[in-house]
């Protein structure tokens, strides 16, 4: 059988764990090849007091016209954060052109958190991302993200568990099948994490609160719900699998103080992921 691969259009950043330069080590730790198509390359993400950013929007047409013109297939399409109207824009077409029959597509609609959308999100982009949606096989957004494409309001972030049902409901008959809210704040000691499956009673996997929030955490996530998924797990195995992993790499950045906007140390753990 010929060795799957998965389309990872997301930033490329040197260090900091982020984005493409950890989802691929992780989807390849699976035995699944990763083919970045960047969307902006960073020295370090942008938490860090300095960095290098090169907007890649202008050079992303071109780059993924090598792809169409070699007629590559993928095995899935995995989208992060997007920084334009455009770049949403040349995701739809990358997604028209090469989600063929049984190809997935994992969108992870990175807008913000603790019910603020990030300083980039216009009104004209959180729209390009509720279309963006419609072509989602997965969707992996936190609360806020939820009720940013939803349209409703994030209140104090407390929502009921039949307010989730019908908020995932309305969104999947856009168009995704598996839906996963991130990262609720359950308590002061508990996340909770909210899933979602048309036709399916939904599920909550419940992971301990391990310090602060790390970048690149969401990344890592849908990276191993990505793999799971693509080696024929069921999608609630794979959230179960990609929250066990992310609290384990937390885990271990805490007892050895990595700074929280280093990411999480997923080499520690590649292995771990290995499958026969």
């Amino acid at each position: 059988m010929p060795q799957k691969k998965i389309a990872l259009i997301n930033d490329i950043t040197g260090f900091g764990r982020c984005s493409v330069a950890v989802m691929a080590p992780v989807v390849s730790a699976m035995k699944i090849q990763a083919v970045a198509v960047p969307t902006a390359i960073l020295s370090t993400h942008t938490q860090f007091p300095k960095y290098f950013f090169d907007d890649y929007t202008s050079k992303m047409r071109d780059y993924i016209q090598t792809y169409k013109d070699l007629d590559m297939s993928f095995d899935a399409i995995a989208t992060g954060f997007l920084g334009s109207e455009e770049q949403v824009d040349i995701v739809v077409d990358f997604i028209k052109t090469f989600k063929k029959q049984g190809v997935f597509t994992l969108v992870d609609p990175v807008m913000g958190d603790y019910g603020r959308l990030y300083t980039t999100y216009t009104p004209e982009l959180c729209e390009k991302m509720r279309a963006l949606v419609h072509y989602a096989d997965i969707l992996t957004p936190n609360l806020t993200e939820l009720c940013s494409l939803m349209g409703v309001d994030y209140r104090d972030g407390k929502f009921s568990a039949d307010e989730l049902e019908g908020l995932c409901r309305n969104l999947s008959e856009r168009g995704p099948e598996h839906i996963v809210v991130t990262g609720i704040h359950y308590s002061d000691k508990q996340i909770m994490n909210y899933v979602y499956s048309r036709g399916s009673a939904p599920r909550t996997i419940m992971v301990d609160r391990i310090g602060r929030d790390r970048s690149g955490t969401g990344d890592v996530i849908s990276a191993v719900i990505a793999g799971m998924y693509l080696n024929g797990h069921g999608f609630y195995e794979s959230v179960l699998r990609a929250t066990e992993f992310a609290s384990k790499c937390i885990e271990y950045c805490e007892q050895n103080n990595v700074p929280d906007h280093w990411g999480l140390s997923v080499e520690m753990f590649l292995r771990d992921l290995i499958e026969d």
